[in-house]
């Protein structure tokens, strides 16, 4: 399922198992919920037989059909064209779609069809079915319903072939999607719907960013109370910090969640707690007698391997909740992870880059700290 979900480009999807038999998902955004519905109401098994052409339709139709054929239906997928034309084929499978590797939608005689290809056992079982049945015909069924029923024009090696049946576009992209991610072990039923109007939604953003305001002051008042001059500095470093944050999730397109507003008010305790560190550290070392640039020099050096640590700790577990997380746990990670890296560059390079420039331009005897 959420194969089938990440294929159709949704972002922040939740997926979550919920007894031994339901599946609960939340898609936020989503512009056609009906075509998601399609999607996950189809098992997708897709597989290959021959078509038992010694058996007359007419006969099949009466409900004479020999033990190992089938009655089937090709349906014509074409725009306002809903007929479907009986075919009867055999029962055993020739080759099955599990051993399909990738599936895409592309267009051949300007007509939209599907391009597929087997790994190396799939591709075999066709290079052999192919050429030992050249002349005949043999159809691809999905989900019970035949899709063609193409005559075996010559052997086809590779494992590399072409579906076509009268696709629109979009079925064409809707059957590559489901091919690429797998067929399900079981149909599903949808028990329950619900649409959440944007509204909502918006009230919860709108209250996570107030609480990150509120946050940032709370943060930016204490820190100048308790460092001054230095705590401007690393104010100036905090916002310029807040401004890459923004600037990557923009070039990663990727989408403001609560849990990634989340990440981002914990970055800012984080980024504070490096220029906490910091400073603390060149406070001891002007009461251990050092001079002013001697005091900044050390403080930073040596706060340096304890910021270090413990961020790529941090980072070390952002890293695995997104590889093992699913939906907003991996916004949450993934915001994270990005707000690590700017505070470790903003408290190291800048902050003391901000200080070293006041102190080379005052040159005071004291630290205002």
């Amino acid at each position: 399922v959420r194969r089938r979900i990440d294929e159709t480009g949704t972002r922040e999807p939740s997926i979550q198992r919920q007894g031994e038999d339901r599946i609960l998902v939340q898609l936020p955004g989503v512009d056609d919920p009906e075509r998601i519905k399609r999607l996950l109401g189809k098992t997708a098994k897709m597989n290959f037989r021959m078509v038992d052409e010694a058996t007359p339709v007419e006969d099949a139709l009466r409900g004479r059909v020999p033990p190992g054929s089938e009655l089937l239906y090709v349906r014509d997928r074409s725009i306002n064209q809903q007929d479907s034309t009986p075919i009867v084929i055999r029962k055993r499978i020739s080759v099955s779609g599990d051993n399909l590797l990738d599936a895409q939608p592309t267009f051949q005689d300007n007509q939209p069809v599907v391009s597929f290809r087997f790994d190396t056992v799939g591709g075999r079982k066709m290079g052999a079915l192919t050429a030992e049945n050249v002349g005949k015909r043999f159809a691809i069924v999905l989900d019970g319903e035949v899709i063609s029923a193409p005559v075996i024009r010559e052997p086809i090696p590779g494992g590399n072939g072409i579906i076509s049946g009268s696709f629109t576009v979009q079925s064409a992209q809707d059957l590559a999607l489901l091919l690429r991610a797998g067929a399900l072990p079981a149909p599903l039923t949808i028990l329950e719907e619900r649409t959440v109007g944007p509204s909502l939604g918006a009230d919860s953003i709108a209250a996570g960013k107030i609480a990150s305001i509120v946050g940032l002051a709370l943060v930016v008042s204490y820190i100048i109370m308790s460092y001054g001059l230095f705590g401007v500095a690393a104010v100036v470093a905090l916002l310029v910090n807040m401004a890459l944050i923004v600037s990557l999730l923009s070039v990663l397109q990727a989408t403001l969640t609560l849990p990634g507003i989340a990440g981002i008010v914990l970055t800012i305790g984080m980024a504070v707690d490096a220029n906490v560190l910091i400073f603390e550290r060149i406070r001891e070392e002007v009461r251990n007698g050092r001079s002013v640039f001697s005091s900044v020099d050390v403080g930073f050096r040596l706060a340096f391997r304890t910021i270090i640590d413990a961020n790529i700790t941090t980072l070390i577990a952002a890293i695995l909740l997104f590889q093992f997380g699913s939906g907003p746990v991996r916004g949450f990670a993934v915001t994270l992870a990005i707000g690590i890296v700017t505070s470790m560059f903003t408290a190291i390079m800048f902050t003391r880059m901000l200080i070293v420039l006041w102190l080379q331009r005052v040159r005071p005897q004291t630290l205002p700290i």
